[in-house]
């Protein structure tokens, strides 16, 4: 359906994460991948949404003055926000304990923003989903992390993985969001293109 009317488009999708890349798959539209290194750091003073639009767009600037007429580039970034501050990915399993244990019976946000870049304008749009996690054993945590091993998810836990089945007791909101692409929104936003 969208695909057909996205023929006149050439879409890229500059993310190296296999699950923003399944979920594009999964709306049935074709793109190309394509990945640039960026050093992803924000200005401190950033909260919540501000930190995720600040890096979808970094990611998109990285490309400027390379895109074609008929290019629309996404980029995306995903945080969970606990605590007020932001949980990116965990460096190695300490850390990865010490996020899952913050959040463990309590509700967390987890933020999405998504940039399209053309060759004359970028378009900015964010979803928020609140997560609420059931109480925790650390046996469970600990299981999760060594068996799982999520060292590549924002939070430190994937919510399409046997923890998410098993920690999770609430989601308020997009749950391809928590997964790292609110697909409603991007449907939504690339139907309305001219």
């Amino acid at each position: 359906m969208l695909k057909e009317k996205l023929k006149k488009y050439s879409l890229i999708l500059a993310t190296g994460s296999p699950r923003r890349q399944q979920l594009f798959k999964d709306l049935d539209l074709d793109f190309e991948i394509q990945l640039k290194d960026v050093e992803e750091i924000y200005p401190p003073e950033l909260k919540a949404v501000e930190i995720t639009d600040f890096l979808a767009l970094l990611k998109a600037n990285a490309f400027e003055g390379e895109l074609k007429e008929n290019e629309i580039l996404v980029t995306s970034d995903t945080i969970v926000w606990h605590q007020n501050k932001a949980l990116g990915k965990p460096k190695n399993a300490e850390e990865a304990f010490e996020m899952i244990k913050s959040m463990s019976g309590t509700t967390h946000e987890v933020i999405t923003s998504v940039c399209f870049k053309t060759i004359s304008a970028s378009t900015l749009l964010s979803d928020v989903t609140k997560v609420t996690f059931n109480n925790l054993s650390d046996e469970a945590i600990l299981y999760y992390i060594e068996n799982y091993k999520p060292y590549d998810k924002a939070g430190a836990y994937g919510i399409q993985e046997w923890f998410g089945f098993m920690a999770v007791a609430k989601v308020e909101g997009s749950y391809t969001n928590v997964m790292g692409l609110p697909t409603a929104k991007v449907y939504e936003y690339l139907s309305i293109l001219e």
